[in-house]
Protein backbone atom coordinates (compact mmCIF):
# COMPACT_ATOMS: atom_id res chain seq x y z
CA UNK A 1 0.00 0.00 0.00
CA UNK A 2 1.42 3.27 -0.64
CA UNK A 3 0.77 5.55 1.98
CA UNK A 4 1.61 9.35 2.01
CA UNK A 5 0.99 9.93 5.73
CA UNK A 6 0.89 7.61 8.33
CA UNK A 7 0.32 8.25 12.39
CA UNK A 8 1.37 5.64 15.35
CA UNK A 9 -0.08 6.51 18.44
CA UNK A 10 0.04 10.33 18.29
CA UNK A 11 -1.05 12.06 21.41
CA UNK A 12 -1.04 15.31 22.55
CA UNK A 13 -1.08 16.39 26.43
CA UNK A 14 -1.68 20.36 27.73
CA UNK A 15 -1.37 19.86 31.31
CA UNK A 16 -3.03 17.08 33.13
CA UNK A 17 -5.66 17.32 29.70
CA UNK A 18 -4.96 15.17 26.93
CA UNK A 19 -6.49 16.65 23.79
CA UNK A 20 -5.24 13.76 21.19
CA UNK A 21 -5.02 10.33 22.35
CA UNK A 22 -2.84 7.49 20.16
CA UNK A 23 -4.31 8.55 16.47
CA UNK A 24 -3.77 6.01 13.92
CA UNK A 25 -4.25 7.81 10.54
CA UNK A 26 -3.40 6.25 7.14
CA UNK A 27 -3.79 8.23 4.00
CA UNK A 28 -3.21 6.68 1.09
CA UNK A 29 -1.60 8.10 -2.07
CA UNK A 30 -4.69 9.44 -4.63
CA UNK A 31 -6.81 9.89 -1.17
CA UNK A 32 -9.43 12.89 -0.68
CA UNK A 33 -9.62 12.29 3.14
CA UNK A 34 -12.30 13.80 5.03
CA UNK A 35 -11.32 14.41 8.59
CA UNK A 36 -14.26 14.71 10.19
CA UNK A 37 -15.40 15.65 13.47
CA UNK A 38 -16.88 18.52 16.10
CA UNK A 39 -15.17 21.73 16.98
CA UNK A 40 -13.01 20.88 19.57
CA UNK A 41 -12.72 17.38 18.76
CA UNK A 42 -8.79 17.42 18.11
CA UNK A 43 -9.07 18.17 14.42
CA UNK A 44 -6.22 21.29 14.30
CA UNK A 45 -4.37 20.03 17.06
CA UNK A 46 -3.86 16.80 15.01
CA UNK A 47 -2.77 18.34 12.11
CA UNK A 48 -0.42 20.88 13.60
CA UNK A 49 1.14 17.44 15.29
CA UNK A 50 1.86 15.71 11.50
CA UNK A 51 2.58 19.59 9.86
CA UNK A 52 5.55 19.86 12.78
CA UNK A 53 3.86 23.15 14.28
CA UNK A 54 3.80 21.36 17.33
CA UNK A 55 5.31 18.96 19.06
CA UNK A 56 3.72 15.64 20.13
CA UNK A 57 3.46 14.25 23.37
CA UNK A 58 3.69 10.65 22.33
CA UNK A 59 3.54 9.15 18.52
CA UNK A 60 5.39 9.00 15.76
CA UNK A 61 4.11 10.47 12.34
CA UNK A 62 5.70 9.13 9.06
CA UNK A 63 5.23 11.24 5.48
CA UNK A 64 6.31 9.22 1.88
CA UNK A 65 8.00 6.56 4.49
CA UNK A 66 10.28 8.29 6.24
CA UNK A 67 9.90 9.93 9.90
CA UNK A 68 9.12 13.38 10.34
CA UNK A 69 12.05 14.50 12.17
CA UNK A 70 14.34 11.83 9.89
CA UNK A 71 13.29 12.86 6.78
CA UNK A 72 11.15 16.57 7.39
CA UNK A 73 13.03 18.35 4.52
CA UNK A 74 12.37 16.35 1.94
CA UNK A 75 8.55 15.78 2.89
CA UNK A 76 8.16 19.47 3.31
CA UNK A 77 9.27 20.23 -0.26
CA UNK A 78 6.04 17.84 -1.28
CA UNK A 79 3.55 18.90 0.98
CA UNK A 80 1.13 22.45 1.04
CA UNK A 81 -0.88 23.28 3.82
CA UNK A 82 -3.43 25.52 5.41
CA UNK A 83 -3.94 25.39 8.77
CA UNK A 84 -6.25 27.80 9.99
CA UNK A 85 -7.20 30.93 8.91
CA UNK A 86 -4.10 31.78 5.55
CA UNK A 87 -2.85 35.28 6.92
CA UNK A 88 -1.46 37.78 4.10
CA UNK A 89 -0.14 40.89 3.52
CA UNK A 90 -3.49 42.72 2.80
CA UNK A 91 -1.59 45.62 1.20
CA UNK A 92 -0.41 43.99 -1.41
CA UNK A 93 -1.53 42.42 -4.21
CA UNK A 94 -2.44 38.61 -4.92
CA UNK A 95 1.37 38.37 -7.22
CA UNK A 96 3.20 40.42 -4.38
CA UNK A 97 1.93 38.42 -1.85
CA UNK A 98 2.91 35.02 -3.77
CA UNK A 99 6.36 36.18 -5.26
CA UNK A 100 7.04 37.00 -0.95
CA UNK A 101 6.47 33.18 -0.40
CA UNK A 102 8.25 31.93 -3.80
CA UNK A 103 11.26 33.66 -2.46
CA UNK A 104 10.98 32.59 1.10
CA UNK A 105 10.26 28.49 -0.56
CA UNK A 106 13.20 29.20 -2.44
CA UNK A 107 11.19 28.49 -5.69
CA UNK A 108 12.93 29.48 -9.07
CA UNK A 109 10.36 29.42 -11.35
CA UNK A 110 8.19 32.85 -11.29
CA UNK A 111 5.76 31.66 -13.82
CA UNK A 112 4.39 29.40 -11.50
CA UNK A 113 2.73 32.36 -10.00
CA UNK A 114 0.26 33.25 -12.56
CA UNK A 115 -0.27 29.45 -13.23
CA UNK A 116 -1.88 29.09 -9.30
CA UNK A 117 -3.67 32.14 -9.93
CA UNK A 118 -5.24 30.69 -12.87
CA UNK A 119 -6.24 27.12 -11.23
CA UNK A 120 -7.99 29.10 -8.83
CA UNK A 121 -9.34 31.80 -10.49
CA UNK A 122 -8.01 34.60 -9.01
CA UNK A 123 -5.94 35.41 -12.73
CA UNK A 124 -8.16 38.76 -13.57
CA UNK A 125 -7.68 40.13 -9.98
CA UNK A 126 -3.73 39.47 -9.58
CA UNK A 127 -2.97 43.01 -9.24
CA UNK A 128 -5.72 43.52 -6.84
CA UNK A 129 -4.66 44.44 -3.10
CA UNK A 130 -6.05 41.50 -1.34
CA UNK A 131 -7.77 43.76 1.47
CA UNK A 132 -10.20 44.37 -1.42
CA UNK A 133 -10.81 40.06 -1.40
CA UNK A 134 -13.53 38.34 -0.69
CA UNK A 135 -12.96 35.92 2.13
CA UNK A 136 -13.51 33.12 -0.47
CA UNK A 137 -11.08 34.81 -2.89
CA UNK A 138 -8.74 35.09 -0.09
CA UNK A 139 -9.28 31.43 0.80
CA UNK A 140 -8.48 30.77 -3.33
CA UNK A 141 -5.29 33.05 -2.97
CA UNK A 142 -4.52 30.28 0.09
CA UNK A 143 -5.00 27.47 -2.11
CA UNK A 144 -2.85 29.33 -4.92
CA UNK A 145 -0.25 29.90 -2.07
CA UNK A 146 -0.24 25.89 -1.12
CA UNK A 147 0.11 25.03 -4.50
CA UNK A 148 3.16 27.18 -5.57
CA UNK A 149 5.44 24.43 -5.20
CA UNK A 150 3.82 21.94 -6.67
CA UNK A 151 2.96 19.69 -3.36
CA UNK A 152 1.50 16.23 -3.73
CA UNK A 153 -0.04 16.51 -0.66
CA UNK A 154 -2.59 19.29 0.52
CA UNK A 155 -3.52 19.51 4.15
CA UNK A 156 -6.35 21.89 4.71
CA UNK A 157 -8.37 23.08 8.44
CA UNK A 158 -11.89 23.95 7.62
CA UNK A 159 -11.16 25.28 4.35
CA UNK A 160 -14.76 26.05 3.70
CA UNK A 161 -15.08 27.95 6.83
CA UNK A 162 -17.06 31.32 6.90
CA UNK A 163 -18.08 31.11 3.27
CA UNK A 164 -21.15 31.22 1.69
CA UNK A 165 -23.19 28.30 -0.35
CA UNK A 166 -21.42 29.43 -3.71
CA UNK A 167 -18.12 29.90 -2.38
CA UNK A 168 -18.00 26.40 -0.57
CA UNK A 169 -19.43 25.05 -4.42
CA UNK A 170 -16.66 26.55 -5.95
CA UNK A 171 -13.91 25.87 -3.50
CA UNK A 172 -15.06 21.76 -3.20
CA UNK A 173 -14.81 22.08 -7.31
CA UNK A 174 -11.64 23.50 -7.49
CA UNK A 175 -10.38 20.44 -5.00
CA UNK A 176 -12.48 17.81 -6.91
CA UNK A 177 -10.60 19.17 -9.96
CA UNK A 178 -6.96 18.96 -8.66
CA UNK A 179 -7.54 15.89 -7.52
CA UNK A 180 -8.64 14.50 -10.65
CA UNK A 181 -6.57 16.64 -13.19
CA UNK A 182 -2.74 16.66 -10.84
CA UNK A 183 -3.06 13.37 -8.85
CA UNK A 184 -3.21 15.47 -5.56
CA UNK A 185 -3.92 13.52 -2.62
CA UNK A 186 -6.08 15.83 0.09
CA UNK A 187 -6.69 15.80 3.97
CA UNK A 188 -9.36 17.84 4.81
CA UNK A 189 -10.34 18.42 8.08
CA UNK A 190 -14.10 19.83 8.24
CA UNK A 191 -17.24 19.12 10.66
CA UNK A 192 -19.37 19.89 7.74
CA UNK A 193 -21.36 16.61 7.05
CA UNK A 194 -22.65 17.67 3.47
CA UNK A 195 -18.93 19.05 2.09
CA UNK A 196 -16.97 15.91 3.27
CA UNK A 197 -19.86 13.70 1.67
CA UNK A 198 -19.49 15.36 -1.60
CA UNK A 199 -15.57 15.44 -1.63
CA UNK A 200 -14.26 12.12 0.51
CA UNK A 201 -12.88 8.73 -1.06
CA UNK A 202 -12.02 8.19 2.94
CA UNK A 203 -13.11 9.33 6.20
CA UNK A 204 -11.55 9.45 9.42
CA UNK A 205 -14.06 10.21 12.77
CA UNK A 206 -12.83 11.60 15.07
CA UNK A 207 -14.27 12.31 18.72
CA UNK A 208 -12.76 14.13 21.69
CA UNK A 209 -9.24 13.38 20.53
CA UNK A 210 -9.78 9.83 19.85
CA UNK A 211 -10.14 8.12 16.09
CA UNK A 212 -13.11 6.39 16.29
CA UNK A 213 -13.22 4.68 12.44
CA UNK A 214 -11.28 5.08 9.04
CA UNK A 215 -13.49 3.99 6.43
CA UNK A 216 -13.48 3.94 2.44
CA UNK A 217 -15.93 6.17 1.33
CA UNK A 218 -18.01 2.97 -1.13
CA UNK A 219 -17.54 0.81 2.39
CA UNK A 220 -19.70 3.78 4.12
CA UNK A 221 -21.79 3.96 1.17
CA UNK A 222 -22.41 0.31 1.43
CA UNK A 223 -23.22 0.91 5.38
CA UNK A 224 -25.57 3.75 4.69
CA UNK A 225 -27.59 2.23 2.18
CA UNK A 226 -31.26 2.74 1.21
CA UNK A 227 -34.21 0.87 2.21
CA UNK A 228 -37.76 0.86 2.42
CA UNK A 229 -39.26 2.31 5.29
CA UNK A 230 -42.25 0.00 6.35
CA UNK A 231 -44.74 1.31 9.46
CA UNK A 232 -46.84 -2.07 10.57
CA UNK A 233 -49.68 -2.92 13.29
CA UNK A 234 -47.82 -6.29 13.63
CA UNK A 235 -43.93 -6.51 12.61
CA UNK A 236 -43.48 -10.18 13.30
CA UNK A 237 -46.47 -10.85 11.11
CA UNK A 238 -44.99 -8.56 8.53
CA UNK A 239 -41.48 -9.89 8.66
CA UNK A 240 -42.62 -13.52 8.10
CA UNK A 241 -44.46 -12.40 5.29
CA UNK A 242 -41.77 -10.82 3.53
CA UNK A 243 -39.95 -13.93 3.89
CA UNK A 244 -42.65 -16.43 2.88
CA UNK A 245 -44.40 -14.32 0.29
CA UNK A 246 -41.57 -12.32 -0.97
CA UNK A 247 -38.70 -14.60 -0.37
CA UNK A 248 -36.24 -11.76 0.84
CA UNK A 249 -34.15 -11.85 3.92
CA UNK A 250 -32.43 -8.92 3.49
CA UNK A 251 -34.27 -6.40 6.74
CA UNK A 252 -34.28 -5.49 10.33
CA UNK A 253 -36.37 -4.55 12.97
CA UNK A 254 -35.78 -0.74 13.45
CA UNK A 255 -38.26 -0.67 16.42
CA UNK A 256 -41.78 -1.00 16.97
CA UNK A 257 -43.75 -1.61 14.63
CA UNK A 258 -41.11 -0.70 11.75
CA UNK A 259 -39.28 -2.48 9.13
CA UNK A 260 -35.83 -1.17 7.20
CA UNK A 261 -36.14 -3.16 4.29
CA UNK A 262 -33.16 -2.94 2.02
CA UNK A 263 -34.41 -5.15 -1.05
CA UNK A 264 -36.52 -4.97 -3.73
CA UNK A 265 -36.50 -1.36 -3.24
CA UNK A 266 -38.52 -0.80 -6.21
CA UNK A 267 -41.36 -3.00 -5.29
CA UNK A 268 -42.99 -0.68 -2.57
CA UNK A 269 -46.47 -1.25 -4.39
CA UNK A 270 -46.52 -5.16 -4.42
CA UNK A 271 -44.82 -5.14 -0.54
CA UNK A 272 -48.01 -3.07 0.47
CA UNK A 273 -50.18 -5.03 -1.47
CA UNK A 274 -48.87 -8.28 0.17
CA UNK A 275 -48.84 -7.86 3.43
CA UNK A 276 -52.30 -5.61 3.60
CA UNK A 277 -53.67 -9.20 1.96
CA UNK A 278 -52.70 -11.02 4.38
CA UNK A 279 -54.26 -9.18 6.89
CA UNK A 280 -51.05 -6.52 8.48
CA UNK A 281 -52.21 -3.13 8.67
CA UNK A 282 -49.52 -0.73 6.75
CA UNK A 283 -49.59 2.85 8.07
CA UNK A 284 -47.09 3.64 5.99
CA UNK A 285 -43.95 2.94 3.30
CA UNK A 286 -41.24 5.02 2.54
CA UNK A 287 -38.19 4.79 0.60
CA UNK A 288 -35.35 6.28 2.87
CA UNK A 289 -31.76 5.42 4.11
CA UNK A 290 -29.33 6.23 6.48
CA UNK A 291 -26.86 9.59 5.82
CA UNK A 292 -23.29 10.18 6.94
CA UNK A 293 -25.07 11.96 10.05
CA UNK A 294 -26.92 8.82 11.13
CA UNK A 295 -23.31 6.65 10.88
CA UNK A 296 -21.49 10.10 12.41
CA UNK A 297 -24.10 9.55 15.77
CA UNK A 298 -23.57 5.65 15.64
CA UNK A 299 -19.88 5.89 15.74
CA UNK A 300 -19.80 8.75 18.46
CA UNK A 301 -22.33 7.49 20.59
CA UNK A 302 -25.09 10.08 19.63
CA UNK A 303 -23.33 13.09 19.84
CA UNK A 304 -24.29 15.39 17.09
CA UNK A 305 -21.69 17.41 15.00
CA UNK A 306 -23.10 20.76 16.39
Amino acid sequence: MNYVLRTNQLTKRYGGKTVVHNVHMNIRRGDIYGFLGQNGAGKTTTLRMIMGLIRPTAGEVEWFGEGLNGGRAGAMERIGAIIEYPGFYLNLSAVDNLEIHRRLMGIGNKEYIQEVLSTVGLLDVRNQKVKHYSLGMKQRLGIARALLHRPELLVLDEPTNGLDPAGIKEIRQLFLDLARQRGITFIISSHLLSEVEQLATRVGIIHQGTLMEEIDYEDLQRKTRHYLEIKVDDDKKAAYLLEQKLGVSDYRLAGPGIIHLYDILDQSANVNLTLTSQGVGVREIRLSGDSLEDYFLKVTGGVPLV
